[in-house]
């Protein structure tokens, strides 16, 4: 009940709600400064590094075959293509991965 004696409407309590998360949420934020800066930069290079080492093993795996089995096509261009996408799929697991966590530690509090 409020001052007046009327219970408070839904919509207030769902806007008070909110305020509470962002504001839990904004203290989580300011408490861990272990994960700032160089873990965002360190997720961008492991990002990276997982698209990067697919396509240039499956490139490199295509300049082998063109060289040693020649043939119509190009393995080259073919194992590049299936190296970035394999290399893709790497990066939306750990992307998935991160962000299931950040939510499994959101729902924990």
């Amino acid at each position: 009940m409020t001052d007046s004696g009327k219970k408070p409407s839904k919509a207030s309590l769902d806007f008070a709600a909110l305020i509470g998360a962002k504001s839990a949420r904004k203290l989580k934020a300011q408490h861990n400064t272990g994960a700032g800066v160089w873990f965002g930069l360190g997720m961008m290079g492991l990002i990276g590094w997982s698209v990067v080492v697919p396509t240039l093993l499956g490139t490199a795996l295509g300049l082998w075959l063109d060289e040693h089995h020649p043939s119509t096509h190009s393995w080259t261009l073919a194992l590049l293509v299936a190296g970035l996408l394999i290399g893709c799929a790497n990066a939306w697991h750990w992307v998935d991965k991160e962000d299931k966590a950040i939510h499994d530690e959101e729902e924990k509090k």
